[in-house]
């Protein structure tokens, strides 16, 4: 993508004999804009089937490296969310249920890239230009919602196995459908959706909101190191404002059959109640470093593997070899 550029009539304006003075009139009528943009010249065809493809690739490849790498934060985080008053965490286990859950990490990855890109692309297209963060917070919700399905079972066994409810990914998910029915595998999916669906598109739209600023200030695209010191910093951030969506999410996810909570606001009361507000930040030192490196080790593998498959188009292989 090259730099920036002003969303002027290029051929008209320069083709007449007065190109300066329509060249004027053109910069006049450029709307402002109050979210960064990018012009890339040339429109190409919108492919959704091929950006399907590569978002599904791409997004698996970068969740099942972040996950294996950071999961022993996340159980840290999840011990010290699930605890009361001043109990102790286990250290031990860390890695408990990382198999189970990267077998829901991959598809749930895949799907959600797989419904960003192509929706982000299109939105882009029919939004102007000055909506661009529109078009990242809507394209980021809805692979949410999308990838919820997935996600909300696999994060459903992975904390209880995390707390040491089950010994593995099949017994747990044998025992919670027995005692609980099938529902008990989406238990705490209203807050999951609470927490995830803000989570996803602010955490998205931040990222691409910074590179296109910073695409527009170095004149130039971005490189590996700095596409990750972006993805660090807007999942550092997003981490850090949603840490109470995410402390009443583990609390409803984790409670089982003992049904404490009956729902979203009555676990906050309760939680402020017993044990008082600053317990809704509970895990948030853990959640921010862990999402703030897996925000950076994503979107780093993401941008990566997607610049891999484009140079590795069939088309692009073919103008290689001319």
């Amino acid at each position: 993508m090259g730099p920036f550029a002003l969303a002027l009539d290029t051929k008209n304006s320069f083709a007449a004999s007065d190109a300066s003075g329509r060249k004027m009139d053109n910069l006049q009528m450029v709307p402002k804009k109050f979210f960064a943009s990018v012009n890339s010249g040339e429109e190409k065809p919108f492919d959704f089937l091929r950006i399907l493809f590569e978002g599904v690739i791409a997004g698996g490849t970068a969740g099942v490296v972040v996950e294996t790498t950071l999961y022993p934060i996340d159980t840290i985080k999840t011990r010290l969310q699930e605890t009361r008053g001043g109990g102790q965490i286990a250290l031990k286990g860390l890695y408990s249920g990382l198999a189970g859950n990267l077998a829901g990490v991959l598809p749930a990855s895949a799907i959600f890239v797989g419904v960003y890109e192509p929706a982000k692309q299109k939105l882009l297209k029919m939004l102007p230009e000055n909506l661009s963060a529109v078009a990242h917070l809507t394209a980021g919700a809805l692979g949410g919602i999308a990838a919820s399905f997935v996600r909300v079972p696999t994060e459903v066994i992975k904390q209880r196995m995390q707390t040491r409810q089950f010994a593995s990914a099949p017994d747990a998910v044998r025992l919670i459908v027995s005692k609980e029915g099938f529902k008990g595998l989406y238990a705490g999916y209203g807050s999951f959706l609470l927490r995830d669906l803000p989570f996803d598109a602010i955490q998205f739209c931040i990222y691409e909101q910074l590179r296109i600023g910073y695409k527009l200030a170095a004149k130039r695209d971005l490189n590996d190191p700095e596409n990750a010191v972006i993805g660090a910093f807007a999942g550092a951030l997003t981490g850090a404002i949603t840490t109470p969506l995410d402390v009443i999410k583990t609390r409803l996810m984790v409670q089982g059959s003992a049904n404490q909570y009956k729902g979203i606001v009555d676990c906050v009361r309760i939680i402020v109640a017993e044990e008082g507000a600053p317990a809704l930040l509970k895990g948030i030192g853990p959640r921010v470093l862990w999402i703030g490196i897996g925000g950076s080790i994503f979107f780093g593998v993401l941008e990566r593997t997607k610049r891999y498959l484009e140079q590795n188009r069939p088309d692009n292989a073919a103008l290689k070899q001319d």
